[in-house]
């Protein structure tokens, strides 16, 4: 089976980068370093090798380099089932990102037919705890790496949604007026909930009989505070956006929808709600749901993601570690994992690659570590 792994890694007046190269192979790569010495802004800039607003959703001008503000520039050699693709994403002071692939512009959804990124970050260790917004984030995500046009579905059902938005905050009672955008809506509204769905099964039947040290997640999609969600259909979505009008006027904003949804998770084995579990379990739960998300890509896709891993050693005892570290390279996945020390990977070996990130003079330095 062909591989899916960053070659290099170039960045210029990234966050803490002025200049920063790094060339890789296949294995894991573990980094570490002081807090601070722009760890994490290195998985930031691989995670903009995909689709969307990368790992921390920082606005474009937040990337770069203060105080130069000179704009950013990410480049990577990625080999991709077989193949190798010169990607650059990129942008100047209050311009948008831009995207080049093997020399040519494209659209951010090019990206994610290369290359499928999936991330765990510090962050989301309270995902089961907190609201709906970050477990739609995360699992449009997981989406997104199964089906990459997810992601336009879910722009094109979020801009309708602001001009309905816009109406229902003005007042303005005219049906006609509601009509094209409730139907656009629906029919985006209905494709990202039929992705979602599909990415839960493909979850599940990942998860199903797997030789894996974390316990398996049993996944449902409902809708606000945990609700059945039955407008699903374009035809059903339409209904339901025209019947609860007079409700949304009233609160302004549309009150039901895809956007509303939660997705709910179930610790099989206990019967536990997610919600309810210690925070071990619950990022157990979580490194579970991204293997099987990594062994359905090395199916569907043909190569497992690459993975990127921030802090996650710190939260997981010596034994989980080196299960964990196990599992990745069975799946021979690309995982770029950080640490402020270099025992959290010893249990590695040999399967991987080590780069140490320190300040020096003000700017970060990467260099080898044997």
């Amino acid at each position: 089976m062909s591989g899916l792994f960053l070659r290099s890694l170039a960045l210029s007046h990234f966050r803490s980068h002025k200049a920063l190269r790094i060339e890789a192979d296949a294995r894991p790569v573990a980094i570490h370093g002081p807090n601070g010495a722009g760890k994490t802004n290195i998985l930031e800039a691989i995670s903009l090798l995909s689709p969307g607003r990368g790992l921390r959703r920082a606005a474009t001008d937040d990337l770069q380099r203060r105080p130069e503000a000179l704009g950013w520039k990410i480049a990577a050699t990625i080999e991709s089932l077989g193949h190798l693709h010169e990607v650059e994403t990129s942008a100047t002071p209050g311009q948008p990102r831009s995207q080049r692939i093997d020399g040519k512009a494209a659209p951010q959804i090019a990206l994610g037919r290369i290359a499928r990124i999936l991330w765990l970050v510090p962050a989301m260790d309270r995902l089961w705890s907190e609201g709906a917004e970050g477990r739609r984030r995360f699992l449009d995500r997981m989406t997104m790496s199964f089906e990459p046009a997810h992601g336009e579905a879910v722009l094109a059902y979020e801009k309708a949604m602001r001009e309905r938005n816009r109406l229902l905050r003005d007042g303005v009672q005219d049906r006609r007026w509601y009509e094209a955008l409730e139907a656009a809506m629906a029919q985006s509204g209905a494709r990202i909930h039929e992705n979602r769905m599909r990415a839960i099964a493909r979850l599940a039947e990942a998860q199903a009989g797997a030789a894996t040290a974390f316990p398996t997640a049993d996944l449902a999609l409902a809708g606000p505070e945990g609700a059945p969600d039955e407008a699903t259909s374009a035809e059903a979505l339409t209904e339901a956006f025209a019947r609860g009008r007079n409700r949304d006027l009233a609160a302004g904003r549309t009150l039901s929808g895809p956007h509303r949804a939660d997705l709910i998770a179930t610790y099989a084995a206990k019967g536990i709600a997610a919600r309810e579990c210690s925070t071990g379990e619950q990022k157990a739960l979580l490194i579970s749901l991204v293997l099987a998300n990594a062994r359905a890509l090395a199916q569907d896709f043909g190569a497992p993601p690459i993975l990127l891993l921030d802090e996650v050693a710190a939260h997981l005892d010596a034994d989980r570690r080196a299960a964990l570290y196990d599992e990745i390279t069975a799946l021979r996945v690309q995982a770029w994992m950080t640490g402020t020390g270099r025992e959290l990977f010893e249990a590695l070996g040999g399967r991987a690659q080590f780069l140490e990130v320190r300040e020096v003079g003000g700017e970060a330095r990467v260099t080898p570590s044997p």
